[in-house]
């Protein structure tokens, strides 16, 4: 395990800068399509994650409803006991 950390850590620094810059943090022309491409990536990804964890909201607040419905209408109706 020591010999690969020290292998990717060679191959890490005898790799040029211009690998590892992405279109944000390059520094370039930030203006440039591909820095849009990225900003529109992130911005799609951040909708879908807000709509999955709105969609998840709100089943919870539905069971949280539909749980407090439930118990208020059992404790208005008396449970019948079948006669014998």
């Amino acid at each position: 395990m020591n010999l690969l950390r020290k292998i990717i850590f060679t191959l890490a620094a005898l790799s040029p800068a211009k690998l590892f810059a992405c279109a944000a943090c390059y520094g370039g022309n930030i203006d440039s399509p591909m820095a849009d491409g990225m900003n529109w990536g992130i911005f799609t990804l951040l909708a879908v994650v807000g709509t999955v964890l709105a969609a998840f909201l709100a089943f919870l607040i539905y069971a949280i409803r539909k749980s407090e419905a439930l118990e208020a209408a059992a404790q208005k109706i008396p449970p019948q006991v079948p006669q014998v």
